[in-house]
Formats: C-alpha cells, structure tokens, sequence
C-alpha cells in the first residue's frame, strides 16, 4: 500500500497494470502496489494518457471534463475569464470544468463574413490573423468587391475583413481625387507640315466605379490613347502659325471632342490644356531667322519714322528762321558753338552772312 495526497486544484487519474480505474479528487488516499496515479492541474488543458474514447466512458470523469470538438473547415477561439485565449484548430480537445471559466465559439470557415463578435484588436494577434484575409480602401478612394468573379458592392473607405478559405475574394481600389494625366512629348505635323512636340495635360475624376474598373480595362490608358488621337486630329489642321496663336481653341476642342468617350470609361475631363509647343532642331533654327527678320523689318520702320520726324521738325525750323530773324541769328550762334567744340580754331573775316561764309569753306574744304 501507498499513500497518495491529491491536493486542492489538481485531479488524479487511477490506473491498475496500466488500465483505467477512476478519477480522484482532493484529499488522501491508499493505493495498492499494483496501482498507479497520474496527477493533473484543473487550470490547464486535459491531455490523454489513452484513448479518449475509453476515458468518457467514466461518467465522473466526462462530467469533469468539457470537450471541444472542431471539424474540418472550423476553428474555435478559446476565452478564459472573457479574455482570448487561443484559437484552436482541427482536433478534439478537453479542458477540466469548475475552478477555470472557459468560453467557447466555433467559427464556420467556410463563409467569408466576419460576423462573430471579435474584438478589433484581436485581429493583430498571429493566430487569428493567419485565418484572415484584411483589405485597406483608403480615405480618398473607393472599391469593388468581387467574390468568386461576381460584382457583391461598392465599398467606401475603411478597412475589410473576411475569413480565409477557398473562396476567392478581391477589392479593387479607385482613386477618387481629381486626377491629372499627361500626354507628353507627342511628335505632331502641322498643316504646313511642320514638325512639333506638344505636352498636353488633362485633369479628369472618376464618376462610375463599375464602368471604371469592371466594364474598361486598363481605363487611363484608354483615356491617354483618346486624347492622343484627338490632339493629332485637331493639330493637323492647323498651321504652325495658328497653332501658336489659338492653342486654347484647340485645347478646348479636344476637350468637347473626348468628353463624350471619357464618360463611357466612367471618367469626367474637368480640364485641358496645351503645356508646351516644342520645335525641333530646323524648324527651331528657321523661326529664329523669321523672328530675327520681323525684328530688323520692325527696327527699320522705327528708325524711317524717326527720320521723317526729324526732318519734318527741320523743315519746320526752317521756315520760323524765315520768317523771325533773330531766330535765325540764334540758330547761327548754335552751329558755331557745335563747330567750335570739334575744331580748334575758325577764321571768318569780312562782312556778310556767317552761316553763309560757313557753308562756302566746308564746301571749298569738300
């Protein structure tokens, strides 16, 4: 015989030559030689020495004890006390009742519906969060749910959970903020048939997700192929000169031109615009020599209309002088002084007309 203390908190199992004879709880008792006992805690889970099957087949121990089954295509979040515990998955499992208060709730994975009542935070924890596929649509933009290729509904910002199976899940995401796109670097002829580069640019925001992202594919680059035609189309006819002048005319008729086209992509144009008029290498250098000759041409008529003002204001000095003697006294007085500062010394001598004795030694000195 020997003497076995099964203490508060703890359970022994009773065996005999290794089979099962019953369970024990607190207080002491005297075991044949033959026996043996195996202690438990009854804070921690019940692990088996046997076959389970033989062990319920005591209805103290079953009563005992709670058992957890989860299936295939389940998993089962354990509480202790309404606070996570563990998410356990396929098996069966038994935990000792009484002293530990153990919750329970078996999740159907098969669904893609995060309906249970799980706290936020819970979802960060690794062992739930393997079972969980987590999709972020972010303030400014919307999204499409497409379970098993078939359109569900339009999501708004926030983020989304759903349970991990076999079932396919995708958001697609849209950007819903006024949008730019640039159509830049496009090698353009002219009516003339001059050879330009246009940057062009278009603001546009999305209105229909679903025509969008489910009935276009790769919509912005349908967009860019749109305003590409058109702005070749409406450049081509127009001279390079016209060009430069109404560039606004022309941004605005590519923008009545693809509007129409834009909203069957789900898309709304705001604005276009022509950024830049870029000539190439001879078509550059022939412009300078244009805008080299307009300036010349434009000098030119500057300088013959100062000299017909100058010579009107002679003319009409000229005849003031004929009219006023001492103003032509004045004037003689003001070629001398112009005279005298570029020559050191004049001699005039007799009587007479000093501009006239002027006038006859600068034609002797000629």
């Amino acid at each position: 015989m020997k003497k076995i203390r099964i203490n508060e908190g703890k359970v022994g199992l009773v065996f005999k030559k290794g089979d099962y004879v019953g369970v024990i709880t607190k207080g002491i008792y005297w075991l044949g030689f033959n026996k043996s006992v195996l202690k438990y805690d009854l804070t921690k889970s019940f692990v088996a020495p046997i076959a389970e099957e033989i062990l319920l087949q005591d209805k103290v121990l079953k009563d005992m004890l709670h058992v957890v089954e989860v299936k295939d295509s389940e998993i089962v979040l354990m509480y202790q006390k309404g606070i996570f515990k563990a998410v356990l998955p396929v098996g069966r499992y038994m935990f000792w009742n009484g002293l530990i208060e153990n919750a329970f709730e078996t999740v159907d994975l098969n669904k893609i519906y995060i309906t249970e009542n799980i706290d936020k935070s819970l979802f960060k924890k690794f062992d739930l969060a393997k079972y969980i596929r987590t999709f972020e649509v972010a303030a400014f933009e919307k999204a499409v749910l497409i379970v098993d290729d078939v359109f569900v509904k339009i999501l708004n910002s926030g983020t989304f959970r759903f349970w991990k199976n076999e079932t396919s899940v995708k958001v697609l995401t849209i950007d819903m903020r006024q949008l730019q796109l640039e159509v830049a670097g496009q090698e353009l002829l002219t009516k003339d048939k001059a050879a330009i580069r246009i940057n062009f640019y278009t603001q546009y925001k999305v209105i229909d997700i679903e025509k969008a992202l489910l009935e276009n594919k790769d919509y912005e680059k349908q967009l860019y192929i749109l305003l590409q035609l058109s702005l070749r189309a409406y450049v081509g006819t127009y001279t390079l000169d016209e060009l430069l002048e109404q560039k606004e005319e022309v941004a605005k008729a590519v923008l009545e031109d693809i509007k129409t086209e834009a909203v069957k992509l789900g898309v709304t144009i705001l604005n276009s615009g022509i950024r830049d008029v870029i000539l190439t290498g001879e078509m550059k250098e022939i412009m300078n020599q244009v805008l080299v000759a307009q300036k010349r041409a434009q000098a030119n008529i500057i300088t013959r209309r100062e000299e017909t003002a100058s010579t009107r204001s002679l003319l009409n000095t000229a005849k003031l002088m004929e009219d006023n003697e001492m103003l032509f006294k004045l004037k003689e007085m003001e070629y001398v002084e112009n005279i005298a500062d570029k020559i050191g010394e004049i001699t005039v001598s007799g009587n007479g007309n000093m501009v006239k004795q002027l006038k006859e030694i600068f034609s002797v000195n000629k």
